[in-house]
Parts: C-alpha cells; structure tokens; sequence
C-alpha cells in the first residue's frame, strides 16, 4: 500500500509561493503551484486533480518534482531545450504566405491548407512543422477561417478613381441649409436562401428546406449619409419605376428639402431616359452623385444590406414570399427607428442664450 504524499511548507516558503502564485501570468506556472500548496492543506492526488482538472498522476509528478528539487522543480522543464522553433521571423513568413494564394508557389491547390502551409514555410524558411503547430501559430497571428469576397476591379486609373471618391466626400461632407444626402443602392430577395454559416453539433449539419422554384422581390433603398433614417420601397420587378418611387418617397419624405444628393452606382436604372425625364421635372431637386464602377465599399448602404441578409433572409425558413417581405420589412422598419433613436441621443444640443 503507497504511503500519502505529505507536503510541509515553511511560513516564508508558502507565502513566497503565493505571491508567485498572484502575480505570475503562466497557467502552467500557476497550476504547479496550487498542487504543491493544496497538498500542503492535507489533500489527496485524486481531490486535487477533480479541482484543477488535471489527471491525478500529474499531480503526484509536480509533487515529487518540489519535492526532489524545491521550488526550481516548478519551473517548465522545456525551458532548457535551447531555442524555440517558432519565432518572430517564422511568424512573419507565415503571415506574408496566407497572405498570398498557393498557386504562387507553384501549387496546384487554390486555396491554403495547415499541411500545405506546413510545407510551404519549410520550402521557405528549411523549418519543419507539424500541422498542429501551424494550427497554434495561425491563431496567435489571428489569421481566420473566413469567406472571400467576390469582386470585379474597376476600370478607371486609381488616380482618376479616388479623384472622384474625394469630391463625393467632400460634398457630402459640407451641405449647405436645407441638403440633404443618402447613399442609395438596389438589393435582391429570393425565396431560396442564400445559405451561410452556422453554429453546429458535432456530427450534425443542419437542413435549411428551400421552396425549389425561386421567387423574387427588389428593394430599393437610401440611407442618410449619417445613418439616421431610412428610406425604402419594394417592388416585383428591378426597373426604373422602382428607382423613380424611391426619389418621389424621398420628395415627400424632405417637402422642404432645397437639394437632395444621392450617392449611387451606375446601374441603368439610375440614368434612363424617364429617369432624366423625372429629374428635369423637378427642378434638379435630385442630385445623382455616381460612384465608380465596381467600389460598393464605398456605398455604405451595402453594409446594411449584409446586415439584412444576414438577420433575414440567410438560411430562413419561410415557406412563402409574403412571409419573408413581411419579416423583411419589419426589420428595416425596426432598425429604421433604431437609428433615429441613436442619432438623437448622440447629436449635439444646441446652447441656448439667455437673454440679457
């Protein structure tokens, strides 16, 4: 029968040990240390080990370790193995390889691996890693585990791109009395959804039932430059009677708006001939401020349709149109007064005079 572990600790010992115990940032550290003072207390591997959760043999080690050694026996035994294999420099060209794709070091693949990293650092760098340690090294760089965005580049110069970009900022950065300004932008709903990730069991994938034969409504909408309100209408088909009841719901929104600016994209719809024909009627109310080709980035309406999709129509589960234009709307609706809500609370108070 094994006799039990008995640990004395002198006073100095036991406080120097809980000092260490507070101000050390190691949880390895940390966790030798309370084995070694909770033997001290009088319990037992097993007590221990359900406490800290540990295996019990892990605690009979730490103990023989102070035991035979005192208090260097706590240190991590690693600490002499000379030095590490992942420094700074490795981090660096694992960051600047995820950076890139692998088709430009030669590999067939068009997206990366752990074990294609692996390799290809050990091409680099004559380093050899496990996939674990990758793994370890991409998280302390914070690398993810994300979806690619799709995208088309723009044709124009990148001098004459944000040329334009700075005199979009800058009027809509300095309205005159009575301007207003939105960024305006078309968005598809489909009665297929669009499916996105979710969190799982493990073992399990969800199901998300489509209807099979695909429906769509369109909306149109303009958020204020500030993000304060937000205007939208709907319709069965994407054309320029959609885009002309949006302008004649902002008219009516602003009755005595000198000057409404739009920021857009150059869908058709937005330069018609019935389009231009509406804008002449009304005196130039509407100033349309074009962006260039393919920079929805810079059309922040674009975020909040991610924000739709992603609270509505992403893996829903309405088995009709009208059941998810009706959840469409009351999100728009909700989020609508939310923002009102929020630009009132953070726009400054004017300072009133008293009179003298």
């Amino acid at each position: 029968m094994s006799s039990r572990i008995v640990v004395e600790l002198a006073r100095s010992v036991r406080r120097r040990l809980e000092r260490r115990l507070r101000k050390c940032g190691n949880t390895g550290l940390q966790t030798r240390i309370r084995i070694v003072l909770l033997y001290h207390k009088g319990w037992g591997a097993h007590r221990i080990a359900e406490a800290l959760g540990c295996a019990p043999a892990t605690a009979v080690r730490v103990v023989h370790r102070f035991l035979d050694y005192g208090e260097e026996g706590l240190e991590d035994g690693r600490c002499d193995n000379g030095c590490p294999k992942v420094d700074e420099d490795l981090l660096q060209a694992l960051w600047e390889t995820v950076g890139d794709n692998p088709e430009s070091y030669s590999w067939s693949r068009p997206t990366w691996t752990r074990e294609l990293l692996a390799k290809t650092l050990m091409e680099q760098t004559g380093v050899r890693l496990s996939v674990s340690t990758v793994g370890r090294m991409l998280a302390r760089l914070r690398v993810r585990w994300g979806m690619p965005a799709a995208t088309v580049a723009c044709p124009w110069s990148k001098r004459r791109k944000t040329r334009r970009i700075r005199k979009i900022l800058k009027i809509i950065g300095n309205l005159r009395r009575g301007e207003v300004a939105y960024y305006e932008d078309e968005v598809d709903i489909h009665l297929n959804p669009r499916i996105g990730r979710d969190w799982m069991r493990p073992g399990e994938q969800k199901l998300v039932l489509t209807p099979g034969k695909n429906q769509k409504r369109h909306l149109a909408g303009a958020l204020a430059v500030d993000g304060s309100e937000l205007v939208f209408v709907q319709s069965d088909r994407k054309n320029t009677d959609l885009f002309l009841a949006l302008l004649e719901k902002l008219r009516q929104h602003h009755p005595k708006a000198r000057r409404i600016h739009l920021v857009l994209d150059n869908c058709s719809i937005h330069s018609s001939r019935r389009t231009q024909k509406y804008l002449k009627e009304h005196e130039e109310l509407f100033v349309l401020h074009f962006l260039p080709p393919y920079t929805p980035r810079h059309n922040k309406i674009e975020r909040f349709w991610r924000e739709l999709h992603a609270n509505v129509t992403r893996n829903h589960r309405c088995k009709s149109m009208k059941e998810l234009i009706r959840k469409v709307t009351a999100f728009l609706r909700r989020e609508g007064r939310k923002r009102r809500r929020l630009n009132q609370v953070t726009a400054p108070r004017r300072s009133l005079k008293r009179a003298a």
